[in-house]
């Protein structure tokens, strides 16, 4: 028989706000994670999450729903023991998918279902979900910032990961191949390990501190990356994958740029990952026109609501600001 298990304890809980279940059998994880392929590409972003967490759960993530079978609102989230740094909004990341916004706002002013006091991320790609997240960081004291981008997913994760199809082009079920051509005598396709990290930090545009350095190896450790070796055998090119299933902090050396070594990459990438059964997805910023036009050209399926994140923190917080945020770029 499934288990269930309430995540609130019963001294702490409010009489006013729903109660959580957190889902801990590998066989509600599974129900749940068949339930969002309904709704892709607007649960994406959680799908991916489950299909880690049923994958193994390196990140050590837990799944909560207000009631079960039939959810109205799930939040991924990590594991007590992982939020330990109140300041580290890499790993204080919570997943966010709701049916019932009015459901999904009762919820989020539990603190027992989100810490409030500590600095955090909220992702998801719900459109009604901003206003559901300023009112209750208005209730909560906690000042916050929006980021959005555009969400691309590939034609292969559409096609077998999407149970709903009606908006796929008939011609948009696989990813074109670059046409630009590379030196393949130059260079060599090959992997990331830990000791590139800093590499990567040190040109992701929301990174550049130790907390993301963690951030980025703890992705390097546990889900394959990609890049292109230079003439000197180092990586002169990468792109990374998270735990949600999505790419993210793609990078080029200035002075490798304009290659279009970044589109190899990405392309051989979603064909090794595609043969893994990985769902695959990316968010581009509005004004990387380099990028966007690469999506468009793997003919890549451009979502019509946007890759979201709130960037939370209490407000008198007093403690020295870092860059925060994940973007692919």
């Amino acid at each position: 028989m499934y288990t269930m298990e309430t995540t609130i304890p019963q001294s702490t809980r409010l009489r006013h706000l729903p109660k959580m279940l957190l889902l801990r059998s590998s066989q509600m994880l599974q129900t749940l994670e068949k339930a969002l392929r309904k709704d892709i590409p607007e649960s994406v972003k959680i799908y991916g999450t489950i299909f880690h967490m049923n994958k193994g759960n390196p990140f050590k993530l837990e799944a909560l729903v207000d009631r079960w079978p039939d959810f109205k609102t799930v939040i991924v989230r990590p594991q007590e023991q992982e939020m330990t740094d109140d300041l580290d909004p890499y790993t204080n990341t919570y997943q966010v998918y709701s049916k019932d916004f009015q459901n999904c706002q009762e919820i989020l002013k539990s603190s027992d279902v989100i810490n409030w006091k500590q600095h955090l991320q909220i992702q998801s790609l719900q459109n009604g979900l901003n206003e559901v997240i300023n009112n209750v960081t208005g209730e909560k004291s906690v000042q916050v910032k929006m980021t959005k981008r555009n969400l691309y997913l590939t034609p292969e994760t559409m096609k077998k990961h999407a149970l709903s199809q009606e908006n796929v082009n008939e011609t948009q079920t696989k990813s074109e191949k670059p046409k630009t051509k590379i030196n393949s005598e130059i260079f060599k396709m090959s992997s990331l390990n830990i000791e590139h990290a800093s590499l990567v930090n040190s040109l992701w545009s929301f990174g550049g501190n130790e907390k993301s350095l963690k951030f980025i190896q703890r992705c390097i450790r546990h889900f394959p990356s990609y890049c292109l070796l230079g003439p000197e055998g180092t990586p002169v090119s990468w792109d990374l994958m998270d735990n949600t299933g999505e790419l993210r902090m793609a990078g080029t050396l200035p002075e490798y740029r304009k290659l279009g070594l970044i589109s190899h990459i990405i392309y051989h990438q979603i064909q090794a990952l595609d043969k893994l059964g990985y769902p695959i997805y990316s968010h581009v910023e509005k004004n990387n026109e380099p990028m966007k036009r690469m999506s468009q050209t793997m003919k890549q399926f451009a979502a019509i609501n946007p890759w979201q994140q709130w960037n939370c923190e209490p407000l008198g917080d007093s403690a020295p600001k870092e860059k925060d945020g994940q973007s692919r770029s």
